[in-house]
């Protein structure tokens, strides 16, 4: 017995060893953050990456500060495996881990999840954190309150990419032909509205084409699009899709130069398992590549200098994914900063003192420049008119080894795509019965 005991407490004491570094129980003191992610499943390798960011950032605050202005980030992951159901689960056993921030900002990277969750949130009094996705009316805080589809929504996304096409030819599409392939589900479907707007105001012939969960078959689509003979191919795909559709599209011959994707569809992930086949592709992205911004490399020398990194393969600190992780906390962080300003520097701020410093938020180019953010990600300002706050993009390119930019900041047609925004938020508001007014 006395030797089983010995190599029980021996085994105990390397497993000890080699667990991760994890934040502390959520404490009454600290300001704790409910993280629904994914980091197994089909889109498990984009998770992964991403939250790797947004965690590596609260970490960052808590060991360059001490915290925002005294109070410590706590937070705790629960697996959604990019699952609705799982979504709702996770966000329901969260919420009561600290009753006065209820997660403080709820931020899944899912568009059928955010869904799912936009009426429990609003009920709840807890900010559903849609950064780079999610439903895109919300940007009317009229309506929707406690939902905050921050920095570039699908539709302003979509109405951009049109524009840099129209650029690269003398300023219009008229008469051109552009394939939308999209991922059959709430996320790929969000900007069908604006583009077939986008479609009737440059006079150019739209076609549709959906891909079905999880994407990695897509013979039937990419035979149809070489019978189309397109001009460009508007891609909104997500996770294992991508390096399915680059792959065939080399396959059929179509240009890879002539596919632009969503921001979803233009990280490493989706170009380095592809291949020679990704080289010339284009994406959109709201925030850059590398470790030249210096948050970025500050982020690496303070949180994993300390072992209190998050991603196992240090490799892609820097990526695209990473660093949009880090955007989103960055966002949250500040959030948080400017509930704090009204509401007592040094507090916890609850969910509604949270989403007041969303829809306050004023991220200008010389708080980026003071963060270290240069860059990065665009300036966003929000009100209750505009919870998303930028509407801004660049366009990447892949040259085979990296991401290089090849514009400068992108903004969509706002006269054009935000009347859409107010005429879908004012068809919901009937529906639900729901008052259009700004919270105070």
């Amino acid at each position: 017995m006395k030797n089983l005991k010995r190599i029980m407490l021996a085994v105990a004491a390397a497993a000890s060893l080699l667990a991760p570094a994890l934040p502390a129980m959520a404490q009454a003191s600290d300001q704790f953050i409910a993280i629904p992610s994914y980091r197994v499943g089909p889109y498990g390798t984009n998770g992964q990456s991403y939250y790797g960011g947004y965690i590596d950032y609260l970490s960052y605050v808590n060991l360059k500060e001490g915290g925002i202005n005294g109070v410590k980030l706590s937070w705790e992951e629960c697996e959604t495996e990019y699952n609705n159901a799982k979504g709702v689960e996770c966000y329901e056993r969260l919420k009561g881990k600290n009753p006065v921030t209820k997660g403080t900002a709820i931020n899944a990277m899912a568009t059928g999840i955010a869904y799912a969750l936009i009426d429990k949130t609003a009920e709840d009094k807890v900010p559903l954190l849609m950064v780079g996705y999610g439903r895109t009316d919300a940007v009317d805080g009229s309506v929707f309150p406690y939902a905050f589809p921050l920095v570039t929504t699908y539709q302003m996304q979509v109405s951009a990419i049109v524009k840099y096409l129209a650029s690269k030819n003398g300023g219009s599409l008229s008469g051109k032909k552009i394939v939308f392939l999209y991922h059959d589900s709430a996320y790929g479907k969000e900007p069908i509205v604006a583009l077939e707007a986008e479609a009737t105001l440059g006079k150019f012939k739209l076609v549709q084409i959906p891909v079905a969960h999880p994407g990695n078959e897509q013979g039937a689509q990419w035979l149809k699009i070489r019978q189309e003979n397109p001009d460009y191919v508007i891609f909104w795909g997500w996770g294992v899709m991508n390096q399915t559709a680059l792959k065939a599209a080399q396959k059929v011959g179509f240009a890879r130069d002539k596919i632009i994707g969503s921001w979803w569809a233009g990280s490493e992930e989706d170009t380095v398992p592809a291949g020679d086949a990704a080289k010339g592709y284009l994406s959109a992205t709201w925030n850059v590549s590398g470790k030249s911004v210096p948050l970025i490399a500050d982020i690496e020398k303070v949180v994993y200098g300390a072992g209190k990194g998050n991603m196992q393969d240090k490799a892609k600190i820097g990526s695209i994914l990473y660093n949009r992780g880090v955007s989103a906390a960055l966002a949250t962080v500040e959030a948080i900063r400017a509930a704090q300003a009204k509401y007592g520097k040094g507090k916890v701020m609850s969910g509604e003192d949270v989403r007041w410093g969303l829809e306050n938020l004023n991220i200008t180019n010389a708080r980026l420049q003071q963060l270290g953010a240069s860059g990065l990600l665009p300036e966003i300002k929000t009100s209750c008119d505009n919870h998303e706050g930028s509407g801004k993009i660049k366009i990447q390119q892949w040259d085979g080894g990296k991401w290089v930019l090849v514009s400068d900041w992108i903004e969509g047609n706002k006269n054009l795509i935000h009347p859409l925004f107010k005429a879908s938020a004012a068809k919901y508001a009937k529906e639900k019965g729901i008052t259009p007014a700004c919270m105070k």
